[in-house]
This record gives C-alpha cells, sequence and structure tokens, in this order.
C-alpha cells in the first residue's frame, strides 16, 4: 500500500495565500495527502497584519513558522530575511520531511524556501512559472525558481510555452490556470451590505479599488510612479470612494506607506486598508467600478468580476491580459483619462485568459500523478530541438 503523499506548502504573503487558499483545502481534503504548511514572510509581521492567524482561522495548521525580521526595507534588509529564510525553512524540512514542496509565484521569501529544497533533496512544485512582469525583480525570481523546480503548474499556454523554452521536460509542464479564481467559484462573496459592515464603512456613489506595490526595477522603487498616480486619483469627484490595500513587502515599501498615509490626510472619500483578507478583498473588487495599480490581481482576477482594470507603469509589463484590462504609462494625465474610461467601461462577460475557476483540481491531481523520490527529482534539459 502506498502511503499517503506529503505535500509541504509555503506562503510568504497574504495575496500568495489567497491564490493557494483552495489548493490547500483540497490537499487537506484528499485522503492520499498529507498537507504540511510552512508560514513565512509578511504573514509573521504584525505591520503586514499578522496574517498568519487568517491561515489559522480557516482551519489549517501552521507546522513551522518561520519569521524573517522585516524590519527594514532595503536591499540590505531584504538579503538578510532571505538568509533567515533559507536557514529557517532547512530547519522546518529537518522535521517534516516532505515527499514535495509546493510554492506559487516569484518573491524574495519564497526564493529562500526553494534554496531551502534544493539542498534537503525535496522536490519543488512550482505555480506560475513562465508568466512575466518585465518591471520588478520578481521576474528574475520567477524563472529562477523553474529552474530549480520538477513540476510545473502554469497559468496559461503561453508561460507553459516559455517553461518549455528554459529546457524543462514538456512532460512535467501543465497548464493548470490561476488557482486564486477558485475563490469566484467557491467562496461565499459578501452582499453590498455585508461587506460596509466588515469595512466599517459605506460604499460610495461609485468605488475604485488601488494596490500599489514597489516597482523594484526602478531606482525609485517606483516612488516617481506613485506620485503621478496619487496626482491622477486626486481629480477624481468626490464622489467616488478610494478604496487602498497597502503595499507588500518588497523594497520601498516603507516610501509607499508613509506617501499614501501623508496623501490620504483630509481626504474623507479615502480608506486605507492594511489587509482585507481575500474574501473582503475579492467583495469588495466586485462591488467597485474599476481597480487601479500595479498589482496582479487586477489581472488575473478582476477580469471575472466583470471589473475593468487600470495597470499603470511597467511592474505588471508583459503578462498577459483580458480584454477589460487598460494599461497606461504611470503619467498623471494617462492615468486620470484610463481612469476615466474604465469608469465608463463595461466589462460584464470579459473572458479570462488565466482559467476558469477549478485549477486547485487539476493542482492536487498533478501532485498526486507524479513521480515521487529521486525520480522527481532528477532533471534532464530539454534542448530547442526538443520543446
Amino acid at each position: 500500500m502506498t502511503s499517503p503523499l506529503t505535500v509541504c506548502v509555503v506562503t510568504g504573503s497574504r495575496a500568495e495565500y489567497g491564490l493557494l487558499q483552495w489548493v490547500m483545502h483540497d490537499l487537506r481534503a484528499d485522503p492520499d495527502v498529507t498537507l504540511q504548511v510552512i508560514a513565512t514572510g509578511m504573514h509573521l509581521e504584525p505591520r503586514f497584519g499578522m496574517t498568519v492567524d487568517r491561515i489559522e482561522a480557516d482551519g489549517f495548521t501552521v507546522d513551522a513558522r518561520v519569521p524573517l525580521g522585516l524590519d527594514g526595507d532595503a536591499p540590505v534588509d531584504v538579503a538578510r530575511a532571505m538568509g533567515r529564510g533559507v536557514e529557517g525553512v532547512s530547519r522546518a524540512l529537518v522535521d517534516l520531511r516532505p515527499d514535495v514542496m509546493l510554492m506559487l509565484g516569484d518573491r524574495f521569501e519564497i526564493l529562500a524556501a526553494a534554496q531551502a529544497a534544493l539542498v534537503h533533496n525535496v522536490p519543488i512544485a512550482h505555480i506560475a512559472g513562465g508568466d512575466v512582469t518585465e518591471g520588478a525583480f520578481d521576474e528574475a525570481i520567477r524563472h529562477a525558481l523553474t529552474k530549480m523546480a520538477h513540476l510545473h503548474l502554469t497559468t496559461n499556454a503561453q508561460s507553459a510555452a516559455r517553461v518549455r523554452q528554459m529546457g524543462e521536460d514538456p512532460a512535467r509542464i501543465l497548464v493548470v490556470g490561476s488557482p486564486g479564481l477558485d475563490h469566484l467559484l467557491r467562496s461565499e462573496l459578501l452582499t453590498g451590505e455585508e461587506l460596509e459592515a466588515a469595512l466599517g464603512a459605506p460604499l460610495g456613489p461609485r468605488n475604485i479599488l488601488v494596490t500599489f506595490h514597489p516597482v523594484t526595477l526602478e531606482a525609485d522603487r517606483g516612488g516617481g510612479e506613485l506620485t503621478q498616480l496619487l496626482d491622477a486619483l486626486s481629480r477624481l469627484a468626490d464622489d467616488v470612494m478610494i478604496w487602498i490595500t497597502r503595499p507588500n513587502a518588497d523594497p520601498g515599501n516603507h516610501a509607499v506607506n508613509t506617501a499614501l498615509d501623508a496623501w490620504a490626510v483630509g481626504r474623507p472619500q479615502v480608506r486605507l486598508h492594511t489587509s482585507l483578507g481575500q474574501v473582503r478583498y475579492l467583495s469588495l473588487m466586485a462591488q467597485v467600478d474599476a481597480v487601479v495599480g500595479n498589482s496582479s490581481s487586477g489581472l488575473y482576477e478582476a477580469p471575472s468580476l466583470g471589473v475593468p482594470t487600470v495597470d499603470v507603469g511597467d511592474r505588471q509589463a508583459g503578462r498577459l491580459v483580458a480584454t477589460s484590462v487598460i494599461r497606461t504609462p504611470a503619467r498623471a494625465d494617462s492615468i486620470a483619462a484610463a481612469i476615466d474610461r474604465a469608469l465608463r467601461t463595461d466589462a460584464t462577460g470579459t473572458v479570462n485568459p488565466y482559467g476558469d475557476g477549478r485549477s486547485a483540481g487539476r493542482i492536487v491531481a498533478a501532485l498526486k500523478a507524479a513521480p515521487r523520490g529521486s525520480a522527481l527529482l532528477r532533471k534532464t534539459f530539454h534542448e530547442a530541438s526538443h520543446v
């Protein structure tokens, strides 16, 4: 009799956990799988909302906590945090000994976890390899994770082709879609009245949801882009309520938060939130008239909700987008015009290129079907003639 497959999921941020939540649910529910969870990064930081509490409130057991000490956001602080992550995940793996480590995306704490898995000979299953975001160092991390991974669970056919182009075995590359879309089929979103109670404030006659993360390849970490965005937002009519979620832990997040705090003073139509959690966030997204900023959620989830997105600047440059996404340079006039267009756009019926909301089941099936141990660890580089 085959022993249960032990899958260790590593998560380091609220956004990433939101994408993984239904995958984790289905892994936990499968009698042939043992789920392990390592929480790290922003999850363990009070200033980012201590979102590890959300993981446990959803019924998951956190088997290991790996704090990174994210006290600053300079490059040296992030590099030091990555070192702590490698050591902390390594120590956890000594006890957990999973058959495979499952990770998503492109963040520095996930790269640290992958490095630990590599030296422990723990195979890696990677979600969202082959995606492109040309304006952030996440791009390089994502491609590095592809070369470190042994099973590739891609969000779309274009990304799968890029993974093949990097020499990965086509038999280990599957198109599963974005697991974040599973929320839209399986989570019960809040009604307008429930949402207002959860937010502690009423929705406006018109509403936009804004998220701006640091642009890590820019010398100013996107400070100039944020200035232009805030200039454009300042031009909106008073009947537009502006809901803002704070940035992730990338270098430059302190400056973004400081600028947001200063700009929100004296603007009663602005609401700042550290972390809304996935259900509140998606419920708000479903209610607003437009999503604005540079978060991948505007490209992944918003199209399925029929909500137009204004994608600002270069952070998401190169990423596959739906017809409901309006891309704009980070110039105030262009952003303002794009927001005006979005507020007049009917995006209902948009076809989402990232899937159908049934990714979790495909991911679990792929993990169970994959070979184990050394058979999964051994990789062959596939030359271009074989792709």
